[in-house]
Protein backbone atom coordinates (compact mmCIF):
# COMPACT_ATOMS: atom_id res chain seq x y z
CA UNK A 1 0.00 0.00 0.00
CA UNK A 2 1.04 3.58 -0.69
CA UNK A 3 -0.32 7.05 1.06
CA UNK A 4 -0.96 9.81 -1.33
CA UNK A 5 -0.60 13.45 -0.14
CA UNK A 6 -3.59 14.09 0.87
CA UNK A 7 -4.40 11.07 3.18
CA UNK A 8 -5.74 8.42 1.28
CA UNK A 9 -4.45 4.99 1.28
CA UNK A 10 -4.06 3.71 -2.18
CA UNK A 11 -2.72 0.49 -3.77
CA UNK A 12 0.58 -0.04 -6.16
CA UNK A 13 -2.49 -0.26 -8.91
CA UNK A 14 -3.91 2.88 -8.49
CA UNK A 15 -0.89 5.03 -9.09
CA UNK A 16 -0.66 3.53 -12.97
CA UNK A 17 -3.57 5.67 -13.90
CA UNK A 18 -1.69 9.08 -12.72
CA UNK A 19 0.93 8.49 -15.11
CA UNK A 20 -1.35 9.78 -18.11
CA UNK A 21 -0.41 13.57 -19.34
CA UNK A 22 2.66 13.51 -17.37
CA UNK A 23 5.17 15.72 -18.95
CA UNK A 24 8.70 13.91 -19.14
CA UNK A 25 11.75 14.55 -20.64
CA UNK A 26 14.07 12.11 -21.82
CA UNK A 27 18.12 13.34 -22.49
CA UNK A 28 20.42 10.67 -23.88
CA UNK A 29 22.21 8.81 -26.08
CA UNK A 30 19.31 8.01 -29.07
CA UNK A 31 19.60 4.29 -30.86
CA UNK A 32 18.41 1.87 -32.91
CA UNK A 33 18.35 -1.69 -32.19
CA UNK A 34 18.47 -3.69 -35.30
CA UNK A 35 17.01 -7.13 -35.09
CA UNK A 36 18.00 -10.26 -38.14
CA UNK A 37 16.24 -13.30 -37.13
CA UNK A 38 16.07 -17.25 -38.57
CA UNK A 39 17.09 -20.41 -38.37
CA UNK A 40 19.88 -22.77 -38.19
CA UNK A 41 19.67 -25.84 -40.03
CA UNK A 42 23.52 -26.74 -40.56
CA UNK A 43 27.22 -25.43 -40.67
CA UNK A 44 28.64 -23.60 -43.50
CA UNK A 45 30.94 -25.80 -45.82
CA UNK A 46 33.35 -22.76 -46.01
CA UNK A 47 34.13 -22.48 -42.09
CA UNK A 48 33.27 -23.94 -39.16
CA UNK A 49 30.59 -21.28 -38.27
CA UNK A 50 26.42 -21.51 -38.19
CA UNK A 51 24.13 -20.56 -41.52
CA UNK A 52 20.97 -18.50 -40.83
CA UNK A 53 18.20 -19.13 -42.86
CA UNK A 54 16.62 -15.03 -42.67
CA UNK A 55 13.37 -14.53 -41.69
CA UNK A 56 12.43 -11.72 -40.09
CA UNK A 57 13.93 -8.40 -39.71
CA UNK A 58 13.03 -5.57 -37.71
CA UNK A 59 14.37 -2.09 -36.14
CA UNK A 60 13.36 -0.73 -32.68
CA UNK A 61 14.05 1.79 -30.50
CA UNK A 62 17.21 1.44 -28.13
CA UNK A 63 19.07 3.38 -25.62
CA UNK A 64 17.33 6.90 -24.74
CA UNK A 65 15.01 5.98 -27.84
CA UNK A 66 13.87 3.30 -25.52
CA UNK A 67 12.59 5.06 -22.12
CA UNK A 68 10.83 7.35 -24.40
CA UNK A 69 8.92 4.07 -25.99
CA UNK A 70 8.46 3.13 -22.54
CA UNK A 71 7.57 6.43 -21.37
CA UNK A 72 4.61 7.21 -23.58
CA UNK A 73 3.48 3.75 -23.61
CA UNK A 74 2.83 4.49 -19.94
CA UNK A 75 0.98 6.97 -21.33
CA UNK A 76 3.13 10.39 -20.05
CA UNK A 77 3.69 13.38 -22.53
CA UNK A 78 7.33 12.67 -24.02
CA UNK A 79 9.70 14.84 -25.50
CA UNK A 80 13.24 13.64 -26.23
CA UNK A 81 16.64 15.53 -26.54
CA UNK A 82 19.73 13.76 -27.91
CA UNK A 83 21.68 13.79 -31.62
CA UNK A 84 20.86 11.85 -34.67
CA UNK A 85 22.87 10.91 -37.81
CA UNK A 86 21.71 12.33 -41.01
CA UNK A 87 21.16 8.70 -42.27
CA UNK A 88 18.28 6.05 -42.65
CA UNK A 89 18.38 4.84 -38.79
CA UNK A 90 18.30 8.58 -37.57
CA UNK A 91 15.33 9.39 -40.23
CA UNK A 92 13.45 6.09 -38.81
CA UNK A 93 14.18 6.65 -35.33
CA UNK A 94 12.36 10.09 -35.24
CA UNK A 95 9.65 8.54 -37.30
CA UNK A 96 8.92 5.95 -34.93
CA UNK A 97 9.00 8.30 -32.32
CA UNK A 98 6.46 10.66 -33.66
CA UNK A 99 4.10 7.86 -34.18
CA UNK A 100 4.40 7.44 -30.67
CA UNK A 101 3.57 11.13 -29.46
CA UNK A 102 6.95 11.93 -28.66
CA UNK A 103 8.16 15.19 -29.30
CA UNK A 104 11.15 15.57 -31.12
CA UNK A 105 11.98 19.21 -31.45
CA UNK A 106 15.14 18.51 -29.11
CA UNK A 107 16.74 16.69 -31.05
CA UNK A 108 19.68 17.66 -33.04
CA UNK A 109 20.60 16.51 -36.15
CA UNK A 110 24.48 15.76 -36.94
CA UNK A 111 25.87 14.99 -40.16
CA UNK A 112 29.41 13.76 -38.71
CA UNK A 113 28.50 10.98 -37.39
CA UNK A 114 26.09 8.17 -37.30
CA UNK A 115 23.39 7.52 -35.40
CA UNK A 116 24.24 4.32 -32.97
CA UNK A 117 23.01 0.72 -34.47
CA UNK A 118 23.43 -2.17 -33.18
CA UNK A 119 22.53 -5.08 -35.71
CA UNK A 120 21.82 -8.22 -33.61
CA UNK A 121 21.42 -11.81 -35.39
CA UNK A 122 19.41 -13.73 -33.46
CA UNK A 123 18.77 -17.71 -34.09
CA UNK A 124 16.08 -19.23 -31.57
CA UNK A 125 15.98 -16.51 -29.13
CA UNK A 126 19.78 -17.22 -28.84
CA UNK A 127 21.97 -14.34 -30.29
CA UNK A 128 24.57 -15.21 -32.25
CA UNK A 129 26.30 -12.08 -33.46
CA UNK A 130 25.99 -8.47 -32.59
CA UNK A 131 27.52 -5.11 -35.02
CA UNK A 132 27.87 -2.34 -33.45
CA UNK A 133 27.50 0.80 -35.98
CA UNK A 134 28.46 4.46 -34.06
CA UNK A 135 30.43 7.32 -32.99
CA UNK A 136 31.55 6.93 -28.90
CA UNK A 137 33.66 10.64 -29.10
CA UNK A 138 31.75 13.57 -26.97
CA UNK A 139 29.81 15.79 -29.13
CA UNK A 140 31.14 19.36 -29.29
CA UNK A 141 30.87 23.04 -30.74
CA UNK A 142 28.13 24.23 -32.24
CA UNK A 143 25.82 20.48 -31.70
CA UNK A 144 27.34 20.49 -28.40
CA UNK A 145 25.65 24.38 -27.57
CA UNK A 146 22.48 23.39 -29.60
CA UNK A 147 22.20 19.97 -27.18
CA UNK A 148 23.06 21.97 -24.02
CA UNK A 149 20.60 24.79 -24.77
CA UNK A 150 17.70 22.68 -25.69
CA UNK A 151 17.77 20.58 -22.48
CA UNK A 152 17.88 23.41 -20.47
CA UNK A 153 14.99 25.00 -21.59
CA UNK A 154 12.64 22.08 -21.69
CA UNK A 155 13.99 20.53 -18.59
CA UNK A 156 11.58 23.98 -16.62
CA UNK A 157 8.90 22.88 -18.39
CA UNK A 158 8.86 19.22 -17.35
CA UNK A 159 7.58 16.95 -14.62
CA UNK A 160 10.52 15.02 -14.33
CA UNK A 161 13.68 14.95 -16.39
CA UNK A 162 15.09 11.73 -17.03
CA UNK A 163 18.93 11.29 -18.73
CA UNK A 164 19.47 8.00 -20.42
CA UNK A 165 23.28 8.08 -20.44
CA UNK A 166 24.61 4.78 -22.87
CA UNK A 167 28.19 6.58 -23.24
CA UNK A 168 27.59 6.66 -26.90
CA UNK A 169 28.79 10.73 -26.42
CA UNK A 170 25.70 12.59 -25.94
CA UNK A 171 25.77 13.38 -22.33
CA UNK A 172 28.88 15.30 -22.24
CA UNK A 173 29.51 17.68 -18.78
CA UNK A 174 28.46 20.34 -20.34
CA UNK A 175 25.01 18.77 -21.49
CA UNK A 176 24.75 16.96 -18.00
CA UNK A 177 25.30 20.57 -16.22
CA UNK A 178 22.78 21.82 -18.54
CA UNK A 179 19.92 19.11 -17.55
CA UNK A 180 20.26 18.71 -14.02
CA UNK A 181 20.87 22.30 -13.15
CA UNK A 182 18.10 23.65 -14.53
CA UNK A 183 15.63 20.87 -13.58
CA UNK A 184 17.22 22.04 -9.77
CA UNK A 185 16.21 25.51 -10.38
CA UNK A 186 12.78 24.45 -11.50
CA UNK A 187 12.55 21.93 -8.33
CA UNK A 188 11.98 19.11 -11.17
CA UNK A 189 13.47 15.63 -10.10
CA UNK A 190 15.98 14.65 -12.15
CA UNK A 191 16.37 10.47 -12.83
CA UNK A 192 20.06 9.08 -14.03
CA UNK A 193 20.60 6.07 -15.97
CA UNK A 194 24.55 6.44 -15.20
CA UNK A 195 27.30 4.62 -17.62
CA UNK A 196 30.61 4.31 -16.58
CA UNK A 197 32.71 4.44 -13.29
CA UNK A 198 32.83 8.07 -12.40
CA UNK A 199 29.12 8.82 -11.13
CA UNK A 200 30.42 12.43 -9.80
CA UNK A 201 29.60 13.94 -13.53
CA UNK A 202 26.29 13.47 -12.28
CA UNK A 203 26.04 15.39 -8.90
CA UNK A 204 22.76 17.07 -8.52
CA UNK A 205 20.84 14.85 -9.32
CA UNK A 206 17.69 13.13 -7.77
CA UNK A 207 17.67 9.34 -7.86
CA UNK A 208 20.53 7.59 -9.49
CA UNK A 209 19.24 4.13 -10.80
CA UNK A 210 22.46 1.48 -11.20
CA UNK A 211 22.25 -2.05 -12.11
CA UNK A 212 24.69 -4.05 -9.76
CA UNK A 213 27.80 -3.96 -11.87
CA UNK A 214 27.34 -0.06 -12.12
CA UNK A 215 27.33 0.29 -8.66
CA UNK A 216 30.51 -2.10 -7.93
CA UNK A 217 32.54 -0.17 -10.57
CA UNK A 218 31.94 3.34 -9.34
CA UNK A 219 32.26 2.62 -5.60
CA UNK A 220 34.57 -0.16 -5.61
CA UNK A 221 32.39 -2.39 -3.04
CA UNK A 222 31.45 -5.67 -3.77
CA UNK A 223 27.46 -5.37 -4.14
CA UNK A 224 26.80 -8.97 -3.92
CA UNK A 225 25.47 -8.65 -0.33
CA UNK A 226 23.40 -6.53 1.94
CA UNK A 227 26.14 -4.46 3.72
CA UNK A 228 28.31 -3.62 0.17
CA UNK A 229 24.79 -2.81 -1.45
CA UNK A 230 24.77 -0.39 1.78
CA UNK A 231 28.38 0.85 0.92
CA UNK A 232 28.05 1.61 -2.48
CA UNK A 233 25.10 3.44 -2.53
CA UNK A 234 26.67 5.82 0.91
CA UNK A 235 29.78 6.19 -1.48
CA UNK A 236 27.47 7.13 -4.58
CA UNK A 237 25.71 9.93 -2.68
CA UNK A 238 29.02 11.46 -1.03
CA UNK A 239 29.71 11.56 -4.92
CA UNK A 240 26.83 13.16 -6.40
CA UNK A 241 24.77 14.44 -3.85
CA UNK A 242 21.73 12.44 -4.63
CA UNK A 243 18.49 12.03 -2.73
CA UNK A 244 18.85 8.26 -3.46
CA UNK A 245 20.14 5.38 -5.25
CA UNK A 246 18.38 2.57 -6.34
CA UNK A 247 20.98 -0.55 -7.25
CA UNK A 248 18.58 -3.00 -9.52
CA UNK A 249 20.24 -6.41 -8.87
CA UNK A 250 18.41 -8.64 -11.59
CA UNK A 251 17.05 -11.82 -10.44
CA UNK A 252 17.26 -10.47 -6.91
CA UNK A 253 15.00 -7.38 -7.37
CA UNK A 254 16.33 -4.15 -6.60
CA UNK A 255 17.67 -2.29 -3.39
CA UNK A 256 16.78 1.18 -2.01
CA UNK A 257 18.85 3.78 0.04
CA UNK A 258 17.60 6.66 0.81
CA UNK A 259 19.83 8.95 3.46
CA UNK A 260 20.61 8.65 6.27
CA UNK A 261 19.63 4.96 6.44
CA UNK A 262 16.18 4.31 5.19
CA UNK A 263 16.66 1.09 2.82
CA UNK A 264 14.37 -1.13 1.25
CA UNK A 265 14.68 -4.26 -0.13
CA UNK A 266 12.11 -4.94 -3.31
CA UNK A 267 11.60 -8.74 -3.92
CA UNK A 268 12.05 -9.89 -7.37
CA UNK A 269 9.33 -10.65 -9.65
CA UNK A 270 9.10 -14.43 -10.56
CA UNK A 271 9.04 -14.39 -14.39
CA UNK A 272 10.24 -16.80 -17.39
CA UNK A 273 12.97 -14.79 -18.67
CA UNK A 274 13.52 -14.57 -22.41
CA UNK A 275 15.41 -11.08 -22.99
CA UNK A 276 16.49 -8.89 -20.38
CA UNK A 277 17.36 -6.68 -23.21
CA UNK A 278 15.74 -3.35 -22.28
CA UNK A 279 14.63 -4.12 -18.58
CA UNK A 280 16.69 -1.20 -17.32
CA UNK A 281 14.91 1.63 -19.57
CA UNK A 282 11.41 -0.15 -18.14
CA UNK A 283 12.33 0.37 -14.88
CA UNK A 284 14.05 3.97 -15.16
CA UNK A 285 10.78 5.06 -16.64
CA UNK A 286 8.08 3.50 -14.61
CA UNK A 287 10.10 4.17 -11.06
CA UNK A 288 10.24 8.32 -12.59
CA UNK A 289 6.45 8.22 -13.63
CA UNK A 290 5.40 7.34 -10.45
CA UNK A 291 7.18 9.81 -8.29
CA UNK A 292 6.30 12.15 -10.32
CA UNK A 293 2.73 10.97 -9.81
CA UNK A 294 3.05 11.64 -6.55
CA UNK A 295 4.32 8.39 -4.79
CA UNK A 296 6.98 7.80 -2.66
CA UNK A 297 9.91 6.28 -3.99
CA UNK A 298 9.64 3.08 -2.11
CA UNK A 299 6.35 2.24 -3.67
CA UNK A 300 7.52 3.69 -7.02
CA UNK A 301 10.86 1.28 -6.96
CA UNK A 302 7.83 -2.02 -6.21
CA UNK A 303 5.97 -0.58 -9.29
CA UNK A 304 8.85 -0.36 -11.09
CA UNK A 305 10.27 -3.49 -10.78
CA UNK A 306 7.37 -5.72 -11.80
CA UNK A 307 7.48 -3.21 -15.04
CA UNK A 308 10.83 -4.82 -15.31
CA UNK A 309 9.50 -7.84 -14.70
CA UNK A 310 7.16 -7.59 -17.64
CA UNK A 311 9.88 -6.94 -20.07
CA UNK A 312 12.38 -9.62 -19.40
CA UNK A 313 9.59 -11.93 -20.42
CA UNK A 314 9.12 -10.53 -23.92
CA UNK A 315 11.97 -10.66 -26.97
CA UNK A 316 13.75 -7.67 -27.53
CA UNK A 317 13.66 -3.93 -26.30
CA UNK A 318 10.22 -4.48 -24.97
CA UNK A 319 7.99 -1.77 -23.18
CA UNK A 320 4.73 -1.96 -20.93
CA UNK A 321 1.54 -0.74 -21.51
CA UNK A 322 -0.36 1.20 -18.78
CA UNK A 323 -2.85 -1.57 -18.67
CA UNK A 324 -0.31 -4.29 -18.72
CA UNK A 325 1.63 -2.92 -15.72
CA UNK A 326 -2.33 -2.45 -13.75
CA UNK A 327 -3.26 -6.14 -14.11
CA UNK A 328 0.09 -7.53 -13.18
CA UNK A 329 0.09 -5.17 -10.06
CA UNK A 330 -3.40 -6.45 -9.52
CA UNK A 331 -2.45 -9.61 -10.18
CA UNK A 332 -0.55 -10.37 -6.74
CA UNK A 333 -3.89 -11.51 -5.48
CA UNK A 334 -5.34 -14.42 -7.32
CA UNK A 335 -4.41 -15.37 -10.88
CA UNK A 336 -1.15 -13.65 -10.67
CA UNK A 337 1.11 -14.03 -13.77
CA UNK A 338 -1.75 -14.94 -16.01
CA UNK A 339 -3.03 -11.49 -17.27
CA UNK A 340 -0.75 -10.67 -20.29
CA UNK A 341 -0.62 -8.38 -23.24
CA UNK A 342 -0.39 -9.46 -26.68
CA UNK A 343 3.54 -9.48 -26.70
CA UNK A 344 4.20 -11.13 -24.03
CA UNK A 345 1.61 -14.00 -24.98
CA UNK A 346 2.69 -14.44 -28.47
CA UNK A 347 6.72 -14.87 -26.72
CA UNK A 348 4.83 -17.57 -24.13
CA UNK A 349 3.13 -19.07 -26.89
CA UNK A 350 6.14 -19.82 -29.07
CA UNK A 351 7.84 -21.69 -26.61
CA UNK A 352 4.88 -23.16 -25.80
CA UNK A 353 4.73 -24.83 -29.54
CA UNK A 354 8.30 -25.50 -29.57
CA UNK A 355 7.39 -27.70 -26.32
CA UNK A 356 4.54 -29.70 -28.65
CA UNK A 357 1.63 -27.95 -26.38
CA UNK A 358 -1.50 -27.11 -28.38
CA UNK A 359 -3.50 -23.77 -27.73
CA UNK A 360 -6.86 -23.18 -27.60
CA UNK A 361 -8.51 -19.56 -27.49
CA UNK A 362 -11.63 -18.10 -26.95
CA UNK A 363 -13.13 -15.00 -25.99
CA UNK A 364 -15.66 -12.69 -24.70
CA UNK A 365 -17.01 -10.21 -22.37
CA UNK A 366 -17.34 -12.06 -19.21
CA UNK A 367 -18.94 -8.95 -17.49
CA UNK A 368 -21.06 -11.63 -15.14
CA UNK A 369 -19.44 -15.16 -14.75
CA UNK A 370 -21.95 -17.91 -14.42
CA UNK A 371 -22.48 -21.33 -14.11
CA UNK A 372 -22.12 -21.55 -18.04
CA UNK A 373 -19.12 -19.39 -18.96
CA UNK A 374 -17.49 -21.94 -16.65
CA UNK A 375 -18.71 -24.87 -18.09
CA UNK A 376 -17.21 -23.23 -21.64
CA UNK A 377 -13.65 -22.60 -20.41
CA UNK A 378 -13.56 -25.97 -19.10
CA UNK A 379 -14.43 -27.92 -21.86
CA UNK A 380 -12.37 -25.43 -23.95
CA UNK A 381 -9.55 -26.34 -22.09
CA UNK A 382 -10.11 -29.79 -22.88
CA UNK A 383 -9.17 -29.05 -26.41
CA UNK A 384 -5.42 -28.49 -26.08
CA UNK A 385 -2.79 -28.14 -23.41
CA UNK A 386 -3.12 -24.00 -22.81
CA UNK A 387 -6.33 -22.39 -23.09
CA UNK A 388 -5.79 -18.46 -24.14
CA UNK A 389 -8.86 -16.37 -23.27
CA UNK A 390 -9.06 -12.19 -25.05
CA UNK A 391 -11.71 -10.47 -23.26
CA UNK A 392 -13.24 -7.20 -24.79
CA UNK A 393 -11.93 -3.94 -22.63
CA UNK A 394 -14.44 -1.28 -21.03
CA UNK A 395 -14.82 0.67 -24.50
CA UNK A 396 -15.55 -2.17 -26.35
CA UNK A 397 -18.05 -3.81 -23.35
CA UNK A 398 -19.71 -0.42 -24.02
CA UNK A 399 -20.37 -0.51 -27.09
CA UNK A 400 -21.83 -4.54 -27.44
CA UNK A 401 -23.84 -4.10 -24.10
CA UNK A 402 -24.98 -0.35 -24.16
CA UNK A 403 -24.39 2.25 -21.07
CA UNK A 404 -24.21 1.29 -17.69
CA UNK A 405 -21.71 -1.84 -18.92
CA UNK A 406 -19.34 -2.90 -18.10
CA UNK A 407 -20.47 -3.82 -14.11
CA UNK A 408 -16.97 -4.85 -13.41
CA UNK A 409 -13.63 -2.89 -15.29
CA UNK A 410 -11.43 -5.17 -17.14
CA UNK A 411 -8.86 -5.17 -14.80
CA UNK A 412 -10.94 -7.06 -12.61
CA UNK A 413 -12.43 -9.41 -14.78
CA UNK A 414 -9.19 -10.43 -15.93
CA UNK A 415 -8.39 -10.79 -11.93
CA UNK A 416 -11.36 -13.44 -11.82
CA UNK A 417 -11.02 -15.39 -14.93
CA UNK A 418 -7.17 -15.86 -13.88
CA UNK A 419 -8.08 -17.20 -10.99
CA UNK A 420 -9.64 -20.15 -12.54
CA UNK A 421 -7.76 -23.04 -13.02
CA UNK A 422 -8.66 -23.93 -16.02
CA UNK A 423 -7.43 -20.69 -17.88
CA UNK A 424 -4.18 -20.63 -18.76
CA UNK A 425 -3.70 -16.49 -20.32
CA UNK A 426 -6.30 -13.96 -20.33
CA UNK A 427 -4.97 -10.67 -22.38
CA UNK A 428 -7.32 -8.18 -22.78
CA UNK A 429 -7.97 -7.04 -26.34
CA UNK A 430 -9.79 -2.98 -27.36
CA UNK A 431 -11.09 -3.81 -31.16
CA UNK A 432 -14.26 -4.55 -32.05
CA UNK A 433 -13.96 -8.01 -32.84
CA UNK A 434 -10.87 -10.67 -32.01
CA UNK A 435 -9.80 -11.33 -35.18
CA UNK A 436 -6.51 -9.13 -34.78
CA UNK A 437 -6.11 -10.98 -31.44
CA UNK A 438 -6.64 -14.78 -33.36
CA UNK A 439 -4.34 -13.33 -36.27
CA UNK A 440 -1.54 -12.89 -33.47
CA UNK A 441 -2.28 -15.31 -31.16
CA UNK A 442 -2.81 -18.12 -34.30
CA UNK A 443 -4.50 -20.50 -32.25
CA UNK A 444 -4.78 -24.74 -32.83
CA UNK A 445 -8.55 -24.57 -31.64
CA UNK A 446 -10.79 -21.43 -31.68
CA UNK A 447 -13.96 -22.63 -29.57
CA UNK A 448 -17.08 -20.80 -29.14
CA UNK A 449 -20.41 -22.05 -27.27
CA UNK A 450 -23.43 -23.57 -29.29
CA UNK A 451 -24.94 -19.81 -29.65
CA UNK A 452 -22.97 -20.15 -33.28
CA UNK A 453 -22.74 -22.07 -35.62
CA UNK A 454 -18.85 -22.50 -36.83
CA UNK A 455 -19.48 -20.64 -39.87
CA UNK A 456 -20.67 -17.66 -37.83
CA UNK A 457 -17.67 -17.69 -35.79
CA UNK A 458 -15.66 -14.36 -35.61
CA UNK A 459 -12.38 -15.48 -36.99
CA UNK A 460 -13.80 -18.99 -37.83
CA UNK A 461 -11.72 -18.37 -41.72
CA UNK A 462 -8.48 -17.41 -40.30
CA UNK A 463 -8.03 -20.73 -38.53
CA UNK A 464 -9.45 -22.52 -41.12
CA UNK A 465 -7.28 -21.46 -43.43
CA UNK A 466 -3.35 -22.14 -41.97
CA UNK A 467 -5.24 -25.64 -40.41
CA UNK A 468 -6.28 -24.99 -37.55
CA UNK A 469 -9.78 -26.38 -35.85
CA UNK A 470 -13.28 -24.73 -35.11
CA UNK A 471 -14.88 -26.30 -32.31
CA UNK A 472 -18.37 -25.79 -30.85
CA UNK A 473 -19.26 -26.54 -27.77
CA UNK A 474 -22.62 -27.16 -26.79
CA UNK A 475 -24.06 -24.92 -23.99
CA UNK A 476 -24.74 -26.02 -20.28
CA UNK A 477 -28.54 -27.09 -20.05
CA UNK A 478 -30.41 -25.11 -16.75
CA UNK A 479 -27.42 -22.74 -17.21
CA UNK A 480 -28.62 -18.57 -15.71
CA UNK A 481 -27.46 -16.18 -18.25
CA UNK A 482 -25.80 -13.03 -17.68
CA UNK A 483 -28.83 -11.10 -18.86
CA UNK A 484 -31.36 -12.95 -16.57
CA UNK A 485 -29.20 -12.60 -13.59
CA UNK A 486 -29.35 -8.75 -14.29
CA UNK A 487 -32.94 -8.96 -14.87
CA UNK A 488 -33.68 -10.51 -11.70
CA UNK A 489 -31.28 -7.92 -10.00
CA UNK A 490 -33.55 -5.55 -11.63
CA UNK A 491 -36.30 -6.91 -10.45
CA UNK A 492 -35.44 -7.37 -6.76
CA UNK A 493 -34.07 -3.93 -6.33
CA UNK A 494 -37.40 -2.32 -7.64
CA UNK A 495 -39.24 -4.61 -5.17
CA UNK A 496 -37.16 -3.14 -2.54
CA UNK A 497 -37.41 0.08 -3.28
CA UNK A 498 -41.44 -0.19 -2.73
CA UNK A 499 -41.98 0.13 0.88
CA UNK A 500 -44.57 -3.12 2.11
CA UNK A 501 -43.75 -5.03 -1.53
CA UNK A 502 -43.34 -8.76 -0.20
CA UNK A 503 -39.03 -10.17 -1.17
Amino acid sequence: MERKRSGEVIGLSAWVPRFAGVRTLVAGDLMVDHYVRGDIHRVSPEAPVPVLSKGMEERVLGGAANVAHNLARLGAKVECVGVVGRDEAGESARADLVRMGVGIAGIVIDASRPTTLKTRVVASRQQLLRIDREETSPIAGTIESRVASRVASRSTKADVVLISDYGKGVLTDRVLRAAIDAGARAKVPVFVGPKGSDFAKYRGATVLVANQLEAQAASGEDTREAGGLRRAAERIIARTGCRAVVITRGADGAFLFEPPSRITMVPAEAAEVFDVTGAGDTFLSALALAVAAGAKLDAAARIANVAAGLVVAKVGAATVRAQELTCALEAHGPGGGKVVDLDALCARLSEARRAGQRVVFTNGCFDLLHAGHIHLLRQARRLGDLLVLGINDDASVRRLKGGGRPLLPAVERAQVLAALDCVDYVVIFSEGTPRKLIERVRPDVLAKGATYAPEEILGHEIVEQYGGKVEVIPLLEGSTTASEILARATRAMSRRRRPGTPE
